[in-house]
């Protein structure tokens, strides 16, 4: 009597879509976040095979900083198109206009921490009480301390030493008015399980993590992309530089890496040699050791 056995990114993909219908079971209204990166893409992909053939149930929520690359922003949009989703977007440039935040200034100034307000104004205009995520366990070690299911309180915070315990796989989306939760669907995989994914389902993404050419400036010991909004100094040199990303954030803090890797099956080659995390070329990270446990601690993604 032959049995079938998943394979490991098949066992992945399974865990994934029954947290993914977990949470439609269990929370009102729901929404992926959505960045336009690697990541959230295969979450949205996720969401699509978990409820085929009917239409993905959740909203896209990106909060959009206005220092994107224009390349994220036009994959968001034909993505929202082909999957006949709803986007709803939360503007950090609207929230500074309004008074919400303040602008950082000096020449390594970025709008990141900006985004903590502007996304829980988002959540809560939008009453969502859930927003799901793709954060792995692998890419920044607070992210390693998170759960499936991990409760935010009624002011977006979160505290990683009162979140619920997740035995036999049963979640508990419990919460009071005010309160919501973030789900990691992917949490269990790794950078190599995305790549190796992407290539298996045969997903777009957008053409920033490809090896393309590039003006770049080197800061912060990555290159980083030359734009409107970077600010230069008297040291700083353009150059061009046929260089990939690792991972999508604001133009201004996501820095690149030389490379020739062109194909999605030469980008998992050269990921499986690499001995630095993912993250390690934003500069939003180089700030503090703890600087991202600090900004999730106020409410971040």
């Amino acid at each position: 009597m032959s049995k079938y056995y998943l394979s490991y990114l098949e066992e992945l993909e399974s865990e994934a879509i029954f947290v993914l219908r977990e949470v439609w079971a269990q929370f009102q209204n729901p929404v992926i976040l959505f960045s336009g990166g690697k990541d959230s893409i295969v979450v949205a992909h996720l969401a699509k095979k978990a409820f085929y053939p009917a239409k993905i149930p959740f909203s896209l929520m990106h909060v959009d900083t206005g220092h994107n690359f224009s390349e994220t922003i036009k994959f968001r949009d034909d993505l929202v198109n082909e999957y006949g989703a709803n986007l709803i977007v939360g503007s950090v440039q609207q929230a500074i206009d309004d008074g919400r935040v303040s602008e950082e200034r000096g020449k390594n100034a970025t709008r990141n921490e900006l985004q903590i307000t502007t996304l829980l104004d988002a959540i809560e205009h939008n009453k969502v009480d859930c927003a799901i995520g793709g954060g792995r366990r692998d890419e920044e070690k607070s992210r390693a301390k998170e759960r499936f299911f991990s409760h935010r309180d009624e002011f977006g915070q979160w505290d990683p030493k009162n979140q619920r315990p997740e035995l036999w796989n049963i979640f508990n989306g419990n919460h009071f008015q005010g309160e919501h939760f973030r789900v990691f669907p992917i949490s269990n995989w790794t950078e190599m399980d995305v790549w190796n994914y992407i290539a298996k389902e045969n997903i777009k993404i957008p053409s920033l993590y490809f090896a393309h050419e590039r003006e770049v400036v080197w800061k912060n010991d990555s290159w980083i992309p030359n734009s409107e909004y970077l600010i230069l100094d008297e040291h700083d040199k353009i150059e061009l530089k046929k260089v990939r990303f690792r991972t999508l954030g604001d133009i201004t803090i996501t820095g690149g890496i030389e490379s020739d890797a062109d194909t999605v099956e030469k980008i998992a080659l050269e990921v499986a040699a690499m001995r630095k995390t993912e993250r390690g070329n934003r500069t939003d990270d180089k700030r503090s050791e703890s600087s991202m446990e600090d900004r999730k601690r106020q409410g971040y993604f």
